[in-house]
């Protein structure tokens, strides 16, 4: 009789701790960070989830941390509103190289970050209306910025877009302050992509130099100061490297993935 007691009391206790550990969302999300972790330590080369052919996939990461909401030098509009802007003017470019190459596929997703990641649109088939919208619901300007965290949550997106050619374009004024390493998650996507997945910075209001490994691993920053400045900057590395290259990248053999 002792001994059924005994068991009755560990079973329950057993029970206990699984109701626990299932009620415990910090603890649930602890243990898919270290799966997640695990698997990325992984040294094998990335692998597409789909077929893909010719096109380019665009991942657009967007800060609205707090300081997102200071005024650009010069300007009365705080620096969230005059990113938006010149975001939505990249449309203006996507729109005539369509108009040109209508057999070449663009897929575009919009991602916010601040403390945490947001995905405001999935990669998908160019659509102005649907990509305007999501740069209409960047949120408020809040909290930290997790520029690594933002490119670690774009890069799987990348290769379930089903196209050859992968891009992340970055618009932040500040540096990483929470989360992942943006330098160690650039260089790891640049390792086990094999140079197949192209990282772009756009440092807003903000020194380029604290992105200069970007120099490592095939991407490129460019410094703005001001709205024009950063309308220049988007337009050269949007229109002058990812639409320019792209098509040209995309009609050879496609890179190892």
């Amino acid at each position: 009789m002792p001994y059924r007691k005994a068991w009755v009391w560990l079973a329950v206790g057993m029970l206990g701790l699984a109701t626990a550990a299932a009620c415990d969302p910090g603890r649930n999300r602890e243990r898919r960070s270290e799966r997640r972790e695990a698997r990325d330590a992984d040294p094998a080369p990335y692998q597409a989830d789909v077929d893909e052919g010719l096109g380019a996939a665009v991942a657009i990461l967007v800060d609205t941390s707090g300081s997102m909401r200071e005024r650009v030098p010069g300007d009365t509009r705080p620096k969230y509103v005059v990113a938006r802007e010149a975001l939505e003017a990249m449309l203006d470019a996507t729109d005539r190289f369509i108009a040109k190459r209508p057999d070449f596929p663009i897929k575009i997703g919009i991602y916010s970050f601040s403390s945490s990641v947001r995905q405001l649109r999935a990669i998908q088939s160019y659509d102005r209306t649907a990509i305007a919208a999501a740069l209409d619901d960047l949120p408020r300007p809040g909290g930290g910025t997790a520029i690594g965290d933002a490119m670690r949550a774009a890069r799987p997106d990348l290769y379930r877009a089903g196209v050859f050619r992968k891009y992340i374009l970055v618009v932040t004024d500040g540096e990483n302050t929470t989360g992942h390493s943006p330098d160690d998650i650039a260089r790891e996507i640049f390792r086990k992509s094999e140079g197949a997945v192209q990282v772009y910075f756009v440092a807003f209001d903000t020194s380029p130099d604290k992105f200069a490994f970007l120099k490592d691993v095939g991407g490129d920053v460019l410094g703005a100061g001001t709205g024009d400045e950063l309308r220049k900057a988007l337009d050269g590395i949007y229109q002058g490297k990812i639409l320019a290259e792209a098509p040209a990248a995309g009609e050879r053999e496609p890179a190892k993935r």
